[in-house]
């Protein structure tokens, strides 16, 4: 999205009964707090729904709407909670909204089963897309013409973006921001979040059957992370990284997956691509100098990361956001 320097960064938070509390909990925090005197963004969250009366939430809690629909037409993102019920529709002026508005060009972030809802739009339909691992047959089952994907954190397909259960929700929406206005603006708000900035992995990011080498793995795994981390412009492999965690490159791998939900290689461009976000963004060094620094070798190298994983260039990157928070990142 972009979002013109001179007035705030608005968001629309889709409001319907049957929304999750810990959805929009997730969405008022990240874009509903006032981090300015950081150097974030100043953002407008305003809260839509096609009835004036508050929404009620599960657990007590309502929501208080202060916009209707039409102000759909005015936002820079329009994200849509998950459901507590996956069968709860949508009320017609919403979906008609949520239609138009991408018609616009407006993007659209449904957080876990909020993909049900575009869905209930006809959104979806052709298109990719994700949800909490547990109700893929569900949204399979009654919406058929929709490619849903098992694995993916969440995904972004003809502006449309989709996301995996809960936690997952707070990782689309970092990355929302980071995308939007630079890595060191998600950072601050994860900070304060206490989560991490982003993850790199999949769903299979959790232990179904923990065995008692876990912790030990954990550790060893960890102090891997850790050395490549403050090695960054190092050249790194498996077969490396192993011998520093007393594993084979096989076993390493294997369990750098099962904690992560990535391999080492995959983490450590991601990793890499951060570290150089960074610096484009707090530094003047020069493109080359800064793929050095980050690991890439190569400005080419770089390059070719920063298209496939953030859909631009160093030097557009740099143009973007390049000391927008002053020298010391706010």
């Amino acid at each position: 999205m972009t979002v013109p320097p001179d007035r705030p960064c608005r968001i629309a938070l889709v409001a319907f009964p049957g929304i999750r509390a810990f959805d929009v909990s997730v969405v008022t925090e990240v874009w509903g707090v006032d981090r300015t005197d950081r150097g974030v963004p100043a953002f407008e969250l305003r809260r839509v729904a096609s009835e004036p009366d508050p929404v009620q939430l599960r657990g007590g809690m309502s929501l208080t709407p202060d916009r209707t629909p039409a102000w759909l037409d005015l936002a820079d993102l329009i994200v849509v909670p998950g459901l507590d019920d996956h069968l709860t529709p949508a009320p017609g002026p919403v979906l008609d909204a949520l239609r138009h508005a991408h018609t616009r060009g407006t993007p659209l972030a449904a957080l876990c089963g909020g993909a049900f809802t575009l869905a209930q739009a006809g959104l979806l339909d052709g298109r990719r897309a994700v949800t909490h691992w547990n109700l893929t047959e569900l949204l399979k089952a009654l919406h058929p013409q929709v490619t849903v994907m098992r694995d993916a954190l969440f995904l972004h397909v003809d502006n449309i973006w989709t996301s995996a259960g809960t936690a997952a929700g707070i990782d689309l929406c970092l990355h929302l921001v980071r995308t939007t206005h630079g890595a060191e603006a998600a950072a601050t708000i994860a900070r304060s979040m206490v989560t991490a900035p982003f993850r790199s992995g999949t769903q299979a990011q959790f232990i179904e059957h923990p065995t008692p080498h876990v912790d030990r793995d954990a550790d060893a795994l960890a102090e891997a992370r850790a050395h490549a981390l403050a090695h960054l412009a190092d050249s790194h492999t498996v077969t490396g990284l192993a011998a520093r965690a007393g594993m084979s490159a096989r076993t390493f791998a294997r369990r750098f997956q099962a904690t992560t939900g990535t391999t080492p290689m995959r983490w450590l461009i991601a990793q890499r691509i951060a570290a150089a976000q960074k610096l484009l963004e707090k530094t003047d060094l020069a493109i080359p100098e800064v793929a050095r620094r980050a690991g890439f070798g190569s400005e080419i190298t770089m390059r070719q990361h920063f298209a496939n994983h953030l859909a631009t260039s160093p030097r557009d990157y740099r143009l973007a956001f390049h000391d927008r928070r002053g020298p010391d990142g706010g």
